[in-house]
């Protein structure tokens, strides 16, 4: 019986990839990427920073190490 159900979405997931819709959670730290660094820019800790846009504490981390990645790129080339 699980097995059916288990067909059945993997079904629907992969008729939903080729019709072009996007499948699972949407990526929302990374459009309030530049929101977080704003704020970081402020001197806010990142639970504020997390409670004051919707996201988690730790989206707000990772998008500060993106942030810090693509600079120190920057500064090396």
């Amino acid at each position: 019986m699980r097995y059916i159900l288990r067909e059945r979405v993997k079904a629907g997931i992969a008729h939903a990839r080729k019709e072009g819709r996007p499948h699972g959670r949407p990526d929302t730290a990374q459009q309030k990427a530049a929101d977080v660094r704003k704020l970081h820019r402020q001197r806010l800790s990142k639970s504020e920073i997390a409670r004051r846009l919707g996201i988690g504490r730790k989206s707000c981390g990772a998008s500060w190490a993106d942030t810090l990645e693509r600079n120190r790129a920057w500064n090396e080339d």
